[in-house]
């Protein structure tokens, strides 16, 4: 059965992870993560989860001390499609074999020609409509836009450098001065095209190439998004492909990392409006309540590896794997215990995730578990911290608790059964290796 699998697993992922585009907008949004980090950071210190914080900063920062906090966060999360389309093009440039910043300053310049400038829905007092960027289409809104004209105006770019369609200087010119003028008929190519695309759209009943992607497809995805099926397919095929020797998330987030990025971005823009957040299937929740201690959430199988397992592999396994589990990193299991490819370990593996997202998907419906606020931590955030900095409040700390019990009760039968075949195996050795010492060359008879 597993043979089966893998055979047909292993070249989808293979294929999925090797896609110069997927992989483009993957390493691109990856390529943001520090930025927003430190938004976040920022973001947490003006909205602390701690009653009475903002009263107790004021007395000693004065009234308003938020806004030069928010000045960070919201040159971090409210120009997200402005920071992707740079970093997806410069990553693509770089899948295409091009010039990477020069790509990506392409992408960003045909992003900025298509973005709506003038919004006759605010008109001041002379009568004149507002004229600048929209921090709604450099953000949120602008999500899917950024990433199909990152694709787009660096495959047009790639197109003219690879038909030599460049203006050659003479030898002795300066490399910065000849790679710029390189680049220039290849990057009219892109601005031109996209220079009709926005032409073409003004003049449609969307109004703008932003309109039309947003209506069109980025809202649809972000409802599959919203659907409760999604994280449980997420988590699946993670540890799916985990348990196979495939780092999981390397190959799901090339399709789910977007949208997980604009649920949370939306609950980030709910929270700052002082409105409902709605968004439950954010980065913060897909980190932080469906995962202990790496895919599988083998945080719980460590411990019990560490204080239950009779066998010295699981005991001396699992007392070295317990500092990295508690930060998310579970390599040495997975491929020491080993859990790829063992049928024993594949049934609580794999459902394990899958149990925690059902769970806490429940729990956050009935108003247990609190909506994570858009602030986005390391994956290595321990647990316990981790669930109170994402939702502000200590009962989400207490729910990871309650996981980490849950998944530790699923593995604890499957671990016995692995522990007590390793324990046969470490005593038929050792009635091994006494046999080898029972041996003497007096027992030898020369003739």
């Amino acid at each position: 059965m597993f043979d089966k699998l893998e055979k047909y697993l292993s070249p989808v992922a293979d294929a999925l992870s090797k896609n110069k585009i997927l992989s483009a907008i993957r390493d691109g949004f990856l390529i943001t993560v520090p930025i927003v980090i430190v938004g976040s950071i920022f973001l947490l210190i003006s909205n602390f989860p701690i009653t009475g914080w903002s009263e107790m900063v004021a007395s000693v920062f004065g009234e308003g001390w938020e806004v030069y906090l928010d000045a960070v966060t919201s040159s971090t999360f409210d120009v997200v499609a402005l920071t992707g389309v740079l970093s997806i093009g410069y990553c693509y440039a770089r899948e295409k074999g091009v010039d990477k910043i020069a790509g990506g300053v392409v992408a960003l310049t045909c992003f900025l020609i298509i973005t709506p400038k003038t919004h006759i829905a605010y008109v001041n007092e002379a009568g004149k409509a507002f004229s600048g960027f929209s921090f709604g289409n450099l953000g949120t809104s602008g999500m899917f836009l950024s990433m199909i004209t990152a694709i787009l105006s660096v495959s047009i770019f790639a197109w003219a450098m690879r038909k030599k369609l460049v203006i050659k200087l003479p030898d002795g010119v300066p490399p910065a001065v000849m790679d710029s003028f390189a680049a220039l008929i290849p990057a009219a190519f892109a601005m031109v095209t996209f220079f009709i695309v926005n032409i073409i759209f003004t003049n449609t009943a969307y109004g703008s190439a932003h309109a039309f992607i947003y209506e069109v497809l980025q809202a649809p995805l972000v409802g599959l998004g919203r659907s409760n099926l999604f994280e449980v397919i997420y988590q699946f095929l993670s540890t799916l492909f985990w348990f196979f020797g495939i780092n999981g998330p390397a190959v799901t987030n090339t399709i789910f990392a977007p949208i997980h990025k604009v649920l949370t971005q939306e609950n980030y823009e709910a929270a700052k409006a002082g409105i409902a957040m709605t968004n439950v299937f954010t980065s913060a929740f897909s980190d932080f309540f469906c995962n202990y201690g790496g895919g599988g959430s083998t945080l719980g199988l460590v411990i019990l590896m560490a204080f239950t397992g009779k066998s010295n592999r699981i005991k001396t396994l699992g007392r070295l794997s317990l500092p990295a589990a508690i930060f998310g990193i579970n390599e040495p299991i997975i491929f020491g215990l080993p859990i790829v490819l063992n049928p024993l370990m594949a049934v609580p593996f794999i459902f394990v995730p899958v149990l925690n997202t059902i769970t806490a998907t429940i729990a956050t419906s009935i108003g247990i578990l609190p909506i994570t606020a858009g602030v986005q931590l390391p994956w290595t955030t321990p647990i316990l911290f981790s669930g109170w900095l994402v939702t502000g409040s200590f009962v989400a700390s207490l729910f990871q608790l309650a996981q980490l019990a849950m998944d530790m009760a699923i593995y604890f039968p499957f671990l016995k059964m692995l522990d007590r075949k390793y324990l046969e195996e470490e005593a038929n050795t050792a009635n091994e290796s006494d046999e080898l010492d029972d041996l003497s060359f007096d027992d030898l008879v020369l003739e």
